[in-house]
């Protein structure tokens, strides 16, 4: 059974939600043809930010409302990672929204020391495999990407058919232009390693911290 996936690379407003919000509201709205699933860049309400104590919402926050309100009228599935408080915890949290306003989510379980991730937020420990029309998709946060063993295949075996545990493995990013080469290569080697489905989608332009995005967003198959 086909799925049909619309990936937003786009540059984002440096820490500024209301911006953010409104320019991907548009996208979202000018998308013509039909579609499934609508990803959104990692932090795509802020930017990659190290200032969560600023900017961090609680999951009845603004910004999930917006994911909840987005999926219901446009009847899709709507991803994408936004910074989250929990208690006095911060976490780099990719949410899952159905149309009917349920969610599952993933917390970023690789933080990006060099730029500071760690010292910020706290890691996940388990991973989201969700399913859509009979496609498993295993969700994913961009330094994630380069810990293999995190998001290893496993294979099961029944009567001569081999069953996957999921199909399609979804990095959403913000990968700088520097590293673009690790980027491009090792979202190939995570689908030929793998046998699915790649999904990678990364911003553009530049942040406020001067690094610069050039996208390279991809699929790619098994």
């Amino acid at each position: 059974m086909s799925l049909k996936v619309t990936l937003i690379q786009t540059k984002l407003f440096w820490e500024d939600k209301k911006s953010n919000l409104k320019m991907l509201q548009e996208k979202i709205n000018n998308i013509s043809d039909r579609t499934e699933i609508v990803i959104l860049p990692e932090m795509f309400s802020t930017g990659f930010s190290m200032k969560p104590a600023a900017l961090a919402e609680e999951m009845t926050g603004k910004t999930v409302e917006w994911m909840t309100e987005i999926a219901a009228s446009k009847k899709i599935i709507l991803t994408g990672s936004v910074i989250i408080k929990e208690g006095h915890n911060f976490y780099n949290r990719l949410i899952w929204m159905l149309p009917n306003g349920e969610y599952g989510y993933y917390d970023k379980r690789h933080l990006f020391a060099y730029a500071g991730e760690k010292e910020h937020y706290v890691a996940g420990n388990k991973r989201l495999i969700t399913q859509v029309k009979g496609w498993k998709l295993n969700m994913q946060v961009c330094y994630d990407l380069r810990f293999p063993v995190w998001a290893r295949q496993t294979f099961r075996h029944d009567n001569d058919a081999t069953n996957f545990e999921y199909d399609i493995l979804l990095y959403v990013a913000n990968w700088p232009a520097v590293r673009a080469k690790a980027w491009k290569t090792l979202l190939q080697a995570r689908a030929i390693e793998n046998q699915c489905y790649v999904i990678g989608l990364n911003i553009v332009g530049e942040d406020g911290n001067k690094n610069k995005y050039e996208g390279g967003s991809m699929i790619i198959d098994p």
